[in-house]
């Protein structure tokens, strides 16, 4: 009865705010096309038409075709799925290690907590995107090395947010009680704490998809991330770079994909925060 008022509270705080339900509405959108996207365009997005090359928007084409033929609309739907694979996976490797570490570190502190915070203090020294650039230079070619590596150099900053909320919520009354009647430390961790400590998580994961997606079009843009032919918006980006002064369609159309789809989640992620802390409430 309890969570199903706190669920409610904070639904309402959150479709109160109009910038977060358009982010909301946005990022569903782009789910059911990604996911329709057989039935929404009749090309595929490897198929070839030579007698059409460059060809701006047309009712055939609405956003035109590369230098291959290719249908841009259809790539720009495909590439949608590549990279919400990289922004989900990648953002749920980072929260599943940087939720444990925080945990480990808040709840036990001492010299536990010294050694761990110093790992992410070097961590966090390294410039995460150059970090990435290094890794993947010495590897294949893969999303899924991608995602591992986006993930494994994206968990700093939950572990931190997690390791301060347990340092809040071992103190409370509650946690103590049950310490009290002998409860062992993995059911007052998993059982009493995490579920008070996920707030924070929710918010950095909805904006930590929106870093993972600009990284991957990053690094596809400077050919290092997803491989062609499969279709990604940054190698879309960078296969239009070539004809951007006759061509301008092929560069515009992923990059407002990856814009308004970034923007999205930010705007999301900043209703999640509004609506779970009154403080911030007007």
């Amino acid at each position: 009865m309890r969570n199903s008022f706190f669920r409610q509270v904070f639904w309402n705080r959150f479709r109160a705010n109009r910038f977060a339900m358009a982010g909301a509405l946005l990022i569903v959108a782009l789910f059911l096309v990604s996911l329709l996207a057989p039935f929404i365009t009749p090309y595929g997005p490897d198929e070839l038409d030579l007698y059409h090359v460059l060809m701006p928007p047309s009712a055939a084409h609405w956003f035109g075709t590369d230098d291959l033929g290719r249908d841009v609309l259809t790539r720009v739907i495909y590439g949608a799925r590549i990279s919400l694979k990289v922004g989900f996976v990648a953002v749920g490797i980072a929260v599943a290690i940087g939720t444990v570490i925080g945990l480990v570190s808040g709840y036990y502190s001492g010299h536990l907590d010294n050694i761990l915070m110093r790992v992410v203090d070097i961590m966090l020294c390294f410039p995460t995107f150059f970090l990435i650039l290094a890794v993947i230079a010495f590897l294949e070619q893969s999303i899924w090395y991608i995602m591992i590596i986006i993930g494994l150099t994206g968990w700093m900053g939950v572990a931190r947010l997690v390791r301060a909320e347990v340092l809040s919520l071992r103190e409370r009354d509650y946690v103590m009680a049950v310490r009290a009647l002998g409860a062992c430390d993995a059911r007052i961790i998993f059982r009493h704490i995490l579920p008070n400590a996920l707030s924070p998580v929710l918010v950095s994961a909805t904006l930590g998809v929106a870093g993972a997606i600009l990284t991957e079009s990053a690094l596809s843009f400077l050919g290092i991330g997803v491989p062609p032919p499969t279709p990604s918006w940054g190698n879309i980006l960078t296969a239009g770079k070539e004809y951007i002064e006759f061509a301008w369609w092929l560069t515009l159309y992923p990059g407002l994909a990856i814009t308004v789809t970034v923007l999205a989640y930010y705007l999301v992620g900043e209703g999640i925060r509004d609506a779970l802390d009154p403080r911030l409430q007007r």
